[in-house]
């Protein structure tokens, strides 16, 4: 469960002097984001053999997991301490909290491990940019670059663009034997989404081959 105290555990010193919010916790009356049907044709689905770099300066292709479910949570992007969000990012549904999910995810890590699920983060930042994110907050699991668009364009997952950049929409993708087997879209609040997945997960048991 994420909770204030881990949030600010994460937080280097100063860093609310620097910024003018507060880039561990959610603003109030974010907007809803609505399901655009932008994931309703990934249940089902093979997960291609594409190779995604990690922050663990390594490459893994997703559908040879061993595991018995891989979680792969996609965000937009994560800011940083020293810098405020840019202009209107707040205004668009769905694309604030990257950094309270990923939190979250961590915190509840353990939790995946007991119900045997391997944990990713997904986005197109580059893997240098994630390396500083998931070192300061401390993340027991990896994050995969997609700087590309390889993996995203061959399971045409939703992207919006902002300020020049292409992004992912905030969705989560479970895989079990190569395939999508469950797809969480939108994601609305991120920061409580992995606890909404390990429920799912707890009462719909891996298909075993």
């Amino acid at each position: 469960m994420v909770t204030r105290r881990s949030l600010l555990l994460a937080a280097p010193l100063g860093v609310y002097a620097q910024r003018r919010d507060n880039i561990y916790e959610l603003p109030k009356n974010l907007p809803f984001p609505k399901d655009d049907g932008g994931c309703r044709h990934l249940t089902g689905m093979t997960v291609p053999p594409i190779m995604l770099c990690t922050t663990g300066n390594r490459c893994v292709i997703l559908g040879e997991s061993r595991s018995p479910r891989t979680v792969v949570f996609a965000y937009p992007r994560t800011g940083e301490p020293g810098k405020d969000a840019p202009a209107g990012w707040d205004q668009i549904p769905g694309a604030r909290g990257c950094t309270p999910e990923s939190c979250a995810f961590r915190d509840r890590h353990g939790d995946f491990k007991a119900l045997r699920a391997e944990v990713y983060g997904l986005s197109t930042q580059t893997t240098e940019y994630q390396q500083e994110m998931a070192a300061r907050l401390h993340l027991p699991f990896e994050v995969l670059s997609d700087a590309s668009f390889k993996f995203t364009e061959a399971l045409r997952l939703p992207t919006f663009e902002f300020n020049g950049m292409r992004l992912l929409k905030r969705h989560t993708l479970i895989l079990n034997v190569g395939k999508i087997e469950k797809v969480f879209y939108p994601v609305f609040p991120p920061d409580r989404h992995a606890e909404g997945v390990l429920k799912w997960m707890a009462s719909h048991p891996p298909r075993m081959v």
